[in-house]
């Protein structure tokens, strides 16, 4: 069986599109010939690289979604739909963090908005897909986690609980839609240079942005280009057999 490695034509949506991450995985899959509706709560941004992706010849629209609103998601799914037709590959990148700090001192209302985005953004999210692909034949939706939904990260339990409960969905509806031909992967980052990870770094004192520099074996952050060619090629057929898992990508910090 040849598997393919393009993404040509291949209705793709991602959430938390207009910057960082999913910025470039979008301009990525753009340029190789995917139909791209990108998704953020900024509007200017988003709309901004739309403009780039097409001028540089691509095919993308925005359009705004609040993730953790349910009627807002299920808006954004029909408008996609209505759009380019079912969504055949999903990115579920839509995210926030908190400042670090000790767990009894973090604000209830920081947890629980960390809750809304991070976990039940992606609920939202994943119910839309499953329902469009359960009437397209499958398609593959890909999970943004972290490795601190994989290991202890202290001084962000909030985040890293959210992050915990992404894996466990995406392991969950893996095994649940198998033979629906509807494939569930994560992706699970250490430190990458985007403006959310920017943020933290200025607002840390130099011992916790030092520790955060250094926390992998390669002793620097991750690029978004480095995680947008994984989550490119995740969107290809080539991971057909692939599901359920992690894609560790943290520069050695897990080994």
């Amino acid at each position: 069986m040849a598997l393919s490695n393009s993404v040509e034509n291949k209705h793709i949506l991602i959430t938390g599109g207009a910057s960082g991450i999913g910025a470039a995985t979008a301009s990525l899959l753009a340029s190789r010939g995917a139909k791209m509706t990108i998704s953020d709560v900024n509007s200017a941004l988003g709309e901004t690289l739309v403009k780039q992706i097409v001028n540089a010849g691509g095919q993308a629209m925005f359009i705004y979604a609040d993730v953790s609103d349910a009627q807002s998601v299920a808006e954004l799914f029909n408008q996609a739909k209505a759009n380019y037709g079912a969504v055949q590959a999903a990115i579920n990148n839509a995210g926030i963090d908190h400042t670090p700090q000790a767990m009894h001192l973090v604000d209830d209302a920081v947890f629980h908005r960390n809750i809304a985005v991070n976990l039940a953004g992606v609920w939202y999210c994943m119910k839309q897909e499953i329902i469009q692909m359960l009437g397209n034949g499958g398609g593959h939706v890909i999970n943004v986690a972290s490795v601190a939904g994989l290991r202890s990260a202290p001084m962000i339990a909030a985040y890293s609980a959210t992050k915990h409960g992404v894996m466990g969905l995406t392991k969950s509806a893996a095994v649940e839609y198998a033979k629906a031909n509807i494939r569930f992967n994560a992706i699970c980052p250490s430190f990458i240079r985007t403006p959310m990870v920017e943020n933290v770094l200025a607002n840390v004192d130099e011992r916790v942005r030092n520790g955060m520099l250094k926390a992998n074996p390669m002793k620097r952050l991750g690029e978004v280009e480095e995680i947008a060619t994984a989550l490119a090629w995740l969107c290809t057929d080539e991971s057909s057999f692939m599901t359920g898992q992690s894609v560790v990508l943290d520069g050695g910090m897990l080994a």
